[in-house]
């Protein structure tokens, strides 16, 4: 495919200066200000452009006005033209922020995509042109093996080549991740001190390791870009500060895969959210299994089960075991709750959540998944320890799979929230731990409460009232 470089003369938004031809991607990512978000990785329609008639003084129709290709792209929806900018980053395009701005840079990008592929550039994609540049896009993607998660050392959501890094390994203070022959290394590092300074940590940067030639750099307050050679290679270092602690992506790459390299580095710095991601998406899902597993706790009497709603998702069937199929009958997406409905189920025994436990030292009582447990079915209940983290309440040990929505209970036997287990998605081969959060049984209340379950007076948790959820999905 052929790759397109933006001529001389264009102007980065805010900036004086006018970019040379010949700048790396590289380079010119370097004078994007703060992360940028992670591209969407689905492409819809483009609009297409509008035309306004209006009326001469004599009363005749004057011609048709076309509105301009800015103004069209401005009417999409800001996740479109962040798709629209990922995708024509990853054609070799476009050499912006995928941030869903529109600018002279992105229908310049537009046109320059158009003019390659033999299409008028009017700076507007018709549906066909857009469905193409897509398919291109994913095309690529899939090459690299993108892939959106954490890196398990240091929390950092980031973007990673799977494919064409596929080796994972212990770095000094963070991940690596390589290819076989080491034409590609890519690294996520950290620095904590309290004397610490974004400028020190960039001047760091430049001397090591020696040799290290920078092309170009760039020093805010709270992050810094750096580019350039390093040896026979190509290197990109980006830094971002919170507080005393700075943490980093460095990505090095032979000169030889630089036509592969150049959109996976300007996706990966879009994609770069160091402490938790204030301003990248959200880490794409792992694909959904065709069969899934969680725990439910019946809540009502005549057949109502509550749930994890991530558990039950797109599902084409769900089922309760010795009860039968159960159809979703409320939900809360903010808390992952969801209610199912059995009918014809009667005399249930329903359970009811006390109060969010005073000492740490808990219970959670679920089903595992069957391939845990050589096929059974087996409620099983194990300890755990809560602790704060952020504005969450975890669970450690995390249970494994099948318990996702099982009870917690604590010292006194008293329901005291709902476990939703879940397992980040991270890039490369290694898995990643599980992860365990409680929905405080005030939470919990207040969702039974508007779906209008009444609580029942006993709050002892019972064998009888947990119940194995089953996914079924085509």
């Amino acid at each position: 495919m052929t790759r397109t470089r933006f001529q001389s003369g264009r102007h980065w938004p805010g900036s004086n200066c006018r970019c040379a031809r010949g700048v790396t991607a590289a380079a010119l990512l370097a004078m994007m200000s703060g992360a940028a978000l992670a591209q969407a990785p689905q492409a819809p329609t483009a609009a297409k452009p509008v035309r306004t008639t209006t009326v001469k003084p004599d009363g005749t129709p004057a011609r048709p006005a076309v509105q301009a290709p800015t103004d069209t792209a401005g009417a999409l929806a800001i996740a479109e033209r962040t798709a629209l900018q990922s995708d024509l980053a990853w054609a070799g395009a476009y050499n912006g922020a995928i941030n869903g701005e529109v600018s002279d840079r992105m229908i310049a990008a537009i046109k320059a995509w158009q003019k390659d592929h033999g299409g008028k550039p009017t700076g507007v994609l018709n549906p066909q042109e857009r469905a193409s540049l897509a398919a291109d896009a994913k095309t690529l993607q899939d090459h690299a093996g993108w892939k959106i998660g954490l890196d398990p050392v240091n929390g950092i959501k980031l973007g990673l080549p799977t494919k064409l890094a596929p080796v994972q390994s212990a770095g000094a203070t963070g991940t690596r991740w390589t290819s076989a022959q080491g034409q590609i290394q890519i690294e996520t590092w950290r620095v904590k001190d309290t004397n610490l300074t974004i400028a020190a940590v960039a001047e760091r940067e430049k001397k090591e390791p020696a040799g290290r030639k920078v092309e170009y750099s760039v020093v805010k307050p709270d992050f810094f870009v750096l580019s350039g050679l390093q040896g026979l290679k190509k290197f990109y270092v980006r830094g971002q500060n919170k507080g005393s602690e700075v943490r980093g992506l460095t990505i090095l790459y032979d000169q030889s895969t630089e036509g592969t390299m150049e959109p996976v580095v300007i996706a990966m710095s879009s994609a770069f959210a160091p402490f938790g991601g204030d301003t990248a998406a959200a880490p794409s899902p792992p694909p959904r299994k065709k069969v899934e597993y969680a725990t439910g706790l019946v809540v009502g009497a005549d057949g109502v089960v509550l749930t994890d709603r991530a558990a039950i998702e797109a599902c084409d069937v769900v089922v309760i075991p010795g009860l039968g199929p159960a159809e979703k009958i409320r939900d809360d997406a903010a808390h992952s709750l969801a209610l199912l409905r059995v009918y014809g189920a009667g005399d249930l025994t329903p359970v009811n959540f006390a109060a969010t436990p005073s000492r740490p030292d808990v219970t959670v009582t679920g089903i595992a998944d069957p391939q845990s447990q050589g096929g059974g079915a087996a409620i099983t209940a194990m300890p755990a320890h809560l602790a704060s983290a952020g504005g969450d309440v975890r669970l450690d040990p995390a249970p494994g799979l099948g318990f996702s929505g099982a009870a917690v209970t604590d010292a006194d036997g008293r329901l005291a929230g709902l476990v939703l287990v879940r397992t980040p998605l991270v890039a490369g081969p290694a898995p990643a731990p599980a992860q365990a959060t409680l929905v405080p049984a005030e939470l919990v209340r207040g969702f039974l409460a508007a779906a209008r379950v009444a609580a029942v007076k006993d709050a002892a948790l019972t064998k009888a009232s947990v119940v194995r959820v089953i996914c079924v999905r085509k």
